[in-house]
């Protein structure tokens, strides 16, 4: 979901993997992990690629907040149901 978006946006705007860690200042291969799905990326992180990819902070925020919900829930048994309860709450 948000890794395949910042890897989509990376490879568009042809920068590779390490130039892009350098920008965050991480490693290679936790970006790496992180466009994998299997490290999560930081707000911190989402909002300087905004930036960095001149995207609205809004959609990949969105992108990213949906991947931690749906990581968290993944293997519970009434995730539906828990959802469709807390939007329920938000609304």
């Amino acid at each position: 979901m948000i890794g395949d978006k910042i890897r989509q946006l990376r490879e568009q705007n042809n920068i590779l993997l390490r130039n892009l860690a350098a920008q965050l200042d991480m490693d290679t291969a936790t970006l790496s992990k992180m466009e994998r799905g299997s490290r999560f990326f930081r707000k911190e992180d989402i909002i300087t690629l905004s930036r960095i990819f001149k995207q609205p902070a809004k959609e990949l925020l969105t992108l990213w907040l949906a991947y931690k919900i749906l990581k968290t829930i993944d293997k519970e048994e009434y995730k539906e149901q828990a959802l469709k309860l807390a939007l329920k709450s938000i609304q």
